[in-house]
């Protein structure tokens, strides 16, 4: 077996045939054809079911996947540390974040590591599902995260960044505007903009709800911060989420609440991070994670 040929399977089984597979790889079509054959003959199972609909990975297909898929990642990983001392860091980070954190500051140390590796690609993705992000890290996707909580011993290890305090979100003209910081059973008879149940974020959100004794009524429920921000500011209902998730321009309808909520903004990486991981998370140290002094009221 080959990384090649664990490149090709995954290509094939992410396009659903081979001549698309072949096009996203730029190879000839009889070259991906052959070593899927070759593959499948020297592991003595078929990884692809042959539908109408196209190339479909069976059982077996798709447990060799998920191996393969970390192992090419490896591989990409061991090249970019064999070129960092030339300052040539190539290939793939993989960065994730729950709880809409590291919304104002990803962007900004994501920008100066491209500016120092130009040949990386970065993919980011918000993943609100604690499971789902638990499941990625065991299967080593994820070169780096941002999660709100400390991280399972050995697995990857955690670096404690800052703060991060959450607001409560009003629309235009709320009463609550009025005061520099808004006490949450003021909030009770509110209509409410939550997250998905399964999200790391409402999670949060219920557990403020429940210790302080409050059952609000859910009006609508969103699967990204920012998408909640926009529905209460247009008056949907009331949110709560980080200070940094708030897009700019609604910052003036954002006030801290009492009793303050907050979570400390955790970057994860494996205990022996390569070059690029190391380099973000030198960047992201530097960056400022947001006390809620930025979102007070004028005077």
């Amino acid at each position: 077996m080959s990384l090649r040929q664990f490149e090709y399977a995954l290509a094939v089984a992410e396009e659903g045939s081979v001549t698309a597979a072949a096009e996203l790889l730029r190879v000839a079509q009889p070259s991906v054809s052959q070593q899927i054959r070759s593959l499948e003959r020297e592991l003595g199972v078929e990884l692809f079911a042959r539908t109408p609909s196209g190339l479909v990975p069976t059982s077996v297909g798709r447990a060799f996947l998920r191996e393969a898929e970390v192992a090419v990642r490896a591989a990409r990983r061991a090249r970019a540390t064999a070129q960092a001392g030339a300052e040539e860091v190539a290939g793939e980070l993989v960065v994730a974040a729950q709880l809409g954190l590291g919304t104002r500051q990803l962007p900004g140390a994501l920008g100066a590591l491209r500016r120092r590796f130009p040949r990386l690609e970065v993919t980011v993705f918000e993943e609100p599902n604690p499971a789902e992000l638990e499941r990625l890290a065991r299967r080593g996707v994820l070169d780096l995260a941002l999660i709100g909580s400390a991280c399972e011993e050995g697995l990857y290890l955690g670096h404690h960044l800052g703060d991060e305090e959450f607001v409560a979100v009003l629309g235009t003209g709320h009463p609550q505007l009025a005061a520099n910081r808004v006490e949450l059973r003021a909030l009770e008879r509110e209509p409410w903009v939550r997250f998905e149940q399964s999200s790391a974020l409402d999670g949060l959100v219920r557990g403020v709800l429940r210790d302080n004794g409050l059952s609000p009524v859910t009006v609508a429920r969103v699967s990204q911060a920012a998408t909640a921000v926009r529905w209460a500011a247009h008056g949907l209902g009331v949110t709560l989420v980080p200070a940094s998730a708030v897009p700019h321009g609604y910052e003036h309808l954002t006030r801290p609440v009492f009793p303050v909520v907050s979570e400390p903004v955790v970057a994860v990486v494996r205990p022996v991070p390569g070059p690029a991981e190391t380099a973000l998370l030198d960047l992201l140290r530097k960056e400022t994670w947001y006390d809620t002094a930025s979102f007070a009221p004028a005077s």
